[in-house]
C-alpha cells in the first residue's frame, strides 16, 4: 500500500514538472548590423546608337569592303555599287553645262558687239533714208519728181526705222539684264543643277561610314541587286556602351538614377564589373508589366562584352551601414502585417514570452530593418512559441537556429505542395 502511494506521488510530481517546465524555443539576440538590399534582373549590351545603312539607288553591288565585327573609321568606304551608267550621265550633264556656258559667254562678248554694230548700221541707214526723203520732198515741190517717188522714199524711211527698232531690241536683249542673257543664264543654272544631281547620284553609289563604328550585321554580297529601303549593314556607332534591361513594375519604387550595380555575364560568371543606373523609362510596357532601365559603365567595359550579350545585373537599391536587423523567418507568421511596414513578434524576457509590435524599414529577402519595437540585446524567438505571458526557455545556439529555419522551410514546402494540389 505504501509503495502504491509513493509511486502515485512520484508520478504526480513528474506530471507537474512536465506541465510546468518551460519549453525550449530557438532564438536570436538582436544586434546592429549592416543591411544591403539589391534587385536582380537580366539586361543586354546595347550601343549608345545603332544605325542601319542602305542604298538610295537601285543597282548592282560591285564590292563589299567590310566584314561583320570589323571596326571602321568615319568616311571609310563600306560598299560600292556599279557606277558606269552614273558616270556617263555625269559626263553628259557636264557637256550640257559647257554648252550653256559657251552660249552665255557668246552673248556677252561677240553677240553684244554684233548687236551694237547692227544698231549703228540701222541708224546710219535710217539717217540716209531720212536725208533722201528730204531731198525728194524738195524736188517734188519744184516739180522735178513725181509723187510716186516721194511715196517710195517714205517707205524706205519706215523700213529703216523698223530695222533700227529691231537692232535696238536685239542690243537690249544682249544687255546683262536682257532676255537673251537672262535665258542663257537660266539654261546654265539648269545645266549646273543637272551636274550636281548627277554627281550626287554617283556619290550615292558609294556607302561610307557616318562615324567611327563597329559592323554588327552584313546583309549584302557582291553581285547582289539592292534597292532603296533595304538595310545592307548595321553599325554600332562608337561611344560609351550601355546596358538595357526590363524590371518588373512592382519594384519601380526601389529604383533611383545613379544607383550602383554589379554585373556579370553567363559566359564569364567570375568576371564582374561595375555599372550605374543611368535612366528609367517614363512609360511602363503594358504587355510585359515592366519598365526599361539603362545602365552606364563608369569604367572601360571588359573585352569579352559583345553587342546584345545577356547579363545579370544586381542593383543596390538600399543600404544601412549599421541598424537593427532581424531575419525574415522571425516574421513568417505576420506576412499581411509586414505589407504596411509593421509586424508582431515574440521575444523572451525574464523567462516569459512577450509580444512586441514592430515598425519595419528596409527589407531584403532574408532580413528586415527594425525601426521601433526592439532594442539591441533583445532575444527574439524564431520557432513556435507559447502564448504571451507563458514561460519559455530561449535557445540562442546556432544549432537551434538552424533547426528552426529547417522546420519553417519544411512547413512552407508542405504548404506550397498543398496549394499546388
Amino acid at each position: 500500500m505504501f509503495t502504491l502511494a509513493a509511486a502515485a506521488l512520484v508520478l504526480a510530481a513528474v506530471l507537474a514538472w512536465w506541465f510546468m517546465r518551460a519549453p525550449v524555443v530557438a532564438a536570436i539576440t538582436v544586434q546592429p548590423a549592416p543591411l544591403v538590399r539589391t534587385l536582380l534582373f537580366s539586361a543586354r549590351v546595347a550601343a549608345a546608337s545603332r544605325v542601319e545603312l542602305g542604298s538610295t539607288l537601285t543597282g548592282r553591288v560591285r564590292e563589299v569592303l567590310v566584314a561583320e565585327g570589323a571596326t571602321v573609321r568615319q568616311g571609310d568606304v563600306l560598299v560600292r555599287l556599279e557606277s558606269e551608267e552614273l558616270r556617263a550621265a555625269l559626263e553628259q550633264a557636264r557637256a550640257s553645262e559647257r554648252q550653256a556656258a559657251a552660249r552665255l559667254n557668246g552673248l556677252r562678248s561677240s553677240g553684244r558687239k554684233a548687236a551694237q554694230a547692227g544698231v549703228a548700221q540701222a541708224d546710219s541707214v535710217l539717217q540716209a533714208a531720212q536725208a533722201e526723203l528730204q531731198r525728194t520732198q524738195e524736188l517734188v515741190a519744184r516739180g522735178f519728181l513725181s509723187e510716186a517717188r516721194l511715196d517710195e522714199t517714205r517707205r524706205a524711211v519706215a523700213v529703216a526705222q523698223a530695222q533700227l527698232a529691231g537692232a535696238s531690241a536685239q542690243r537690249a536683249a544682249n544687255d546683262e539684264q536682257g532676255t537673251d542673257v537672262t535665258q542663257a543664264q537660266a539654261q546654265l543654272a539648269l545645266a549646273r543643277s543637272a551636274v550636281s544631281a548627277a554627281q550626287a547620284r554617283l556619290e550615292q553609289a558609294v556607302l561610307t561610314a557616318p562615324s567611327d563604328a563597329r559592323v554588327l550585321v552584313r546583309a549584302v554580297e557582291p553581285g547582289q541587286i539592292v534597292q532603296p529601303g533595304r538595310a545592307l549593314l548595321t553599325l554600332a556607332l562608337a561611344g560609351a556602351a550601355q546596358l538595357e534591361g526590363q524590371v518588373d513594375e512592382r519594384y519601380l519604387e526601389q529604383l533611383r538614377v545613379g544607383q550602383p550595380a554589379r554585373v556579370s555575364a553567363d559566359a564569364f560568371p567570375s568576371q564582374h564589373f561595375e555599372a550605374r543606373l543611368l535612366s528609367i523609362a517614363p512609360l511602363v510596357d503594358a504587355q510585359r508589366g515592366a519598365v526599361e532601365v539603362k545602365l552606364s559603365l563608369p569604367q572601360a567595359p571588359p573585352a569579352y562584352l559583345r553587342e546584345d550579350m545577356t547579363l545579370s545585373v544586381q542593383v543596390e537599391t538600399g543600404r544601412r551601414e549599421r541598424t537593427l536587423v532581424v531575419p525574415v523567418q522571425a516574421l513568417g507568421g505576420d506576412r499581411e502585417a509586414r505589407s504596411d511596414g509593421t509586424a508582431t513578434v515574440l521575444v523572451a524576457r525574464d523567462g516569459r514570452v512577450e509580444q512586441r509590435r514592430l515598425r519595419l524599414g528596409l527589407a531584403t529577402l532574408e532580413a528586415v530593418e527594425v525601426l521601433e519595437g526592439l532594442s539591441a540585446g533583445d532575444v527574439l524567438l524564431l520557432g513556435p512559441a507559447p502564448a504571451a505571458g507563458r514561460r519559455v526557455h530561449a535557445d540562442t545556439s546556432a544549432t537551434a537556429q538552424r533547426a528552426a529555419q529547417a522546420s519553417r522551410e519544411d512547413v512552407g514546402s508542405a504548404l506550397g505542395n498543398a496549394m499546388g494540389r
